[in-house]
């Protein structure tokens, strides 16, 4: 799959490259889209190559999938082609929690704005988790706040699988812990936020948290070695 130079009339505009896809801008029936496409490895055996990404492009679509029914906005997928390994979604309008945390850390806190997404994240996540549904790559990245609404959007499910144990669980939130730290300590602890919602709205909560707390323990020890 080539890149274009513009994304008018199907044709594609790589915004992204990462280790396991290319994210391209197009239209899908005229409208403004996403096309994820899941590129093959020349290390592997072609046969056994177009089985696994195959296998994770359908686990990606499923899993999108299940977090709009457990009630967590995403966007709209639109088509899975399996020729091509591509997945094509609604483009979502609107920038990404990390762009508005990283915003704020220049230019001052909007207390009211932090604390409506900090609730929004808490909650998306324990719908998440209550449903048996892992992300497995929260980052700020990840989540987009749609234009007009304000809605938090979640994206990228490449790496998400099914769990119901509280390990998998806090070691989602431990992901998203570390980011945070990295990258928006200007913010305060939002983290902290993140966790009273995930508390209200999670029916699982205690098991979790305190898996969370072990998750921790050992990831300072990891550091201490370092």
């Amino acid at each position: 799959m080539e890149a274009k130079l513009n994304g008018e009339d199907g044709s594609l505009l790589l915004i992204k490259q990462g280790a396991e896809a290319r994210v391209y801008e197009s239209t899908f029936v005229g409208k403004r889209s996403v096309v994820k496409e899941r590129f093959s490895k020349k290390y592997r055996h072609p046969s056994l190559d177009s089985k696994l990404t195959l296998r994770r492009l359908n686990a990606e679509a499923r899993c999108m999938t299940k977090a709009r029914k457990l009630g967590v906005s995403t966007p709209v997928l639109y088509s899975v082609d399996p020729i091509t390994h591509t997945l094509t979604f609604e483009f979502v309008e609107g920038p990404a929690v990390k762009d508005v945390l990283l915003d704020f850390g220049m230019h001052g806190i909007n207390d009211e704005r932090l604390d409506d997404m900090a609730k929004q994240i808490g909650e998306a996540i324990a719908k998440l988790h209550d449903g048996g549904l892992i992300h497995g790559d929260l980052t700020t990245s990840n989540m987009l706040v749609r234009s007009g609404t304000n809605q938090m959007v979640f994206i990228d499910f490449g790496l998400s699988f099914n769990s119901t144990l509280p390990e998998d669980k806090a070691v989602d939130l431990y992901v998203l812990e570390r980011a945070l730290l990295s990258m928006h300590s200007s913010c305060g602890n939002v983290m902290d936020k993140i966790l009273s919602a995930y508390k209200k709205s999670s029916k699982q909560w205690s098991s979790t948290l305190n898996k969370l707390a072990q998750v921790r323990m050992r990831g300072r020890k990891r550091t201490m070695v370092g």
